[in-house]
């Protein structure tokens, strides 16, 4: 089995048993070219709180989800140019993404391919939009991969849309937690 089909078992496996995302959830697209995902969560936080949540990006993302099991060791810079990136024990890092667009309090637009996807031909955007909703916040997340994936491209649209939706649902139970 290659590499690339044993990651896609091992990520459908685990996302057999996990939980569903309490977010609305859609795979927008899915080809052998590419794929979009996206999802929305309403938190009770403001804007500008939720948009300093998503750079304290170590608080919040599982660290089943990183190369060193650890979500304290990532950071996320807020400026334009800024890295989402690990720090790893044995002094080495990994760039997971890059921010190209930021309007803060509305927008965290950033530029990378996210776990297994990083060892593909593969570039992909994620964007967190956030607008007031009533006295809290509506985050929409999207995630658009386009490139070659060896096994297939579409095939990795559902592992990665329930990955990032866990996260989306972790950082809504970070900012309702957190501000009581």
């Amino acid at each position: 089995m290659s590499a690339v089909r044993f990651i896609i078992a091992a990520m459908a496996a685990v996302l057999t048993v996990a939980s569903p995302s309490s977010a609305e959830a859609e795979v927008v697209s899915a080809t052998p070219g590419g794929f979009a995902v996206s999802r929305t969560a309403i938190v009770a936080a403001t804007p500008a709180a939720t948009y300093a949540a998503l750079a304290q990006i170590g608080l919040w993302w599982n660290g089943a989800h990183t190369y060193s099991g650890k979500a304290g060791n990532l950071t996320l810079e807020p400026r334009a140019g800024g890295c989402f990136c690990e720090t790893l024990a044995d002094g080495g890092a990994v760039e997971h993404m890059r921010i190209v667009f930021i309007q803060p309090g509305r927008l965290m637009r950033l530029t990378g391919a996210l776990g297994p996807l990083q060892s593909e031909g593969v570039a992909g955007t994620l964007t967190w939009a956030i607008t007031a909703e009533g006295k809290g916040a509506r985050i929409v997340q999207t995630y658009v991969v386009g490139g070659y994936i060896r096994g297939g491209t579409d095939k990795m649209a559902a592992p990665v849309d329930q990955v990032l939706g866990e996260q989306l649902d972790r950082l809504k139970a970070h900012l309702e937690t957190s501000s009581k």
